[in-house]
């Protein structure tokens, strides 16, 4: 079974940076793409940043780029998000999210949480004013 397991959520102030990273599992990742999103309290889950199954192809939403940057280490099935001058805004549950697809879709595919086919359980991030 596909599994996502996500880590490196934690309580951080504004301005730091974190780590988040998500280790896959359960089939070969190197032809999928990987996301994140994310959902803050009282909030709609909202998408954050992908990578297509080529490491050039990567998409951000305008909230977060120039801040946040993904990547992926295929050696071992994980994709990372490193943020940076985090905001209060920032704060919510992360997810790490995957497709059952292997084409190559513009970024408003990666975009959409409805494309997702698997799903990780999260890490909280809070970032404190």
């Amino acid at each position: 079974q596909v599994q996502l397991v996500e880590s490196g959520g934690r309580l951080v102030q504004a301005g730091g940076s974190l780590r988040l990273s998500c280790a896959a599992s359960g089939r070969t990742f190197s032809v999928y793409a990987m996301a994140w999103f994310r959902q803050a309290p009282g909030k709609e889950r909202e998408f954050v940043a992908a990578i297509s199954w080529s490491v050039s192809n990567t998409y951000y939403a305008d909230s977060v780029k120039g801040r946040f940057t993904i990547s992926r280490e295929h050696a071992n099935n994980t994709v990372y998000l490193q943020m940076n001058s985090l905001e209060p805004e920032d704060t919510a549950v992360y997810y790490c999210a995957t497709p059952d697809e292997t084409g190559v879709m513009c970024g408003v595919y990666y975009s959409d949480a409805a494309n997702m086919d698997y799903w990780g359980k999260g890490t909280l991030v809070t970032v404190s004013s």
